[in-house]
This record gives structure tokens, C-alpha cells and sequence, in this order.
């Protein structure tokens, strides 16, 4: 890949550089986190087969689970944003946003390197 990355959003190609960087290593952490998450649950499920449980067990069950499911789609989510920031370096379209094409802050994309949409655009996004 060249070192050089063109964009339309005017941001310096070494930021983005620096910052397709970050994207792959937090791209390698999320699918390392959903492996170890989904061996965790297939853990719980086999050891749960042959337990005898009381109503609290069945509880704290479900909401280890719950918790567990609700950690996997985060996860998800944040994987697609990644893959989707890495696909806007490729575009030359990176730090612009995906509803309006307005630029999205430098100090919002060093926050959140995955972030596709401005603060604003997101906070009526999620209403």
C-alpha cells in the first residue's frame, strides 16, 4: 500500500497512515475478543450440561448471557465501523462523513479512529 494515501477530507496522508494502522490493529483486537468470547460461551454451555441448578443459578445464567450477547453485537457493530473506516482510507474518502460528506473532526477521528459519521450526525442517528 502506498505510503502516500490521496483524501478527499484534506487530512495529512501520515494521520491517515498512522491511522489505517490503528484501524488493522483494533480490527485484529475485535475478532480476537468476539474468538474468545464465542469459545467462552461454548465453554458455559458444555460445562452447564449435566449441573444441577437452582432458580438464582438459571438467573445468574441469563444474565452472564445476556451480558455475553450484548458484548458480541457491540462487537459486531464495531467491527463493520472498522472495516468500514478501512474501506473509506481505500475510497480516499476517510474523516468524511457518511450521511452529510462534511469533514468529521480530527480530534473525534483520533478518539474514535472508526468513527464514519460527525458527533452530531450520530447523536440524531441514534434518537
Amino acid at each position: 500500500m502506498s505510503s502516500k494515501i490521496l483524501s478527499k477530507s484534506g487530512l495529512d496522508p501520515i494521520f491517515i497512515e498512522a491511522q489505517r494502522q490503528r484501524l488493522e490493529a483494533l480490527l485484529d483486537q475485535l475478532i480476537g475478543s468476539g474468538d474468545y468470547a464465542g469459545r467462552d460461551e461454548q465453554i458455559a454451555q458444555y460445562e452447564s450440561v449435566d449441573e444441577v441448578r437452582d432458580s438464582g443459578d438459571s438467573a445468574e445464567t441469563m444474565a452472564i448471557h445476556e451480558n455475553d450477547e450484548a458484548t458480541i453485537q457491540y462487537t459486531i457493530r464495531r467491527l463493520a465501523d472498522v472495516r468500514r473506516a478501512l474501506e473509506k482510507i481505500e475510497q480516499g474518502t476517510y474523516g468524511l462523513s457518511d450521511v452529510s460528506g462534511k469533514p468529521i473532526g480530527e480530534a473525534r477521528l483520533l478518539a474514535i479512529p472508526e468513527a464514519v459519521t460527525a458527533i452530531a450526525e450520530e447523536q440524531a442517528l441514534s434518537k
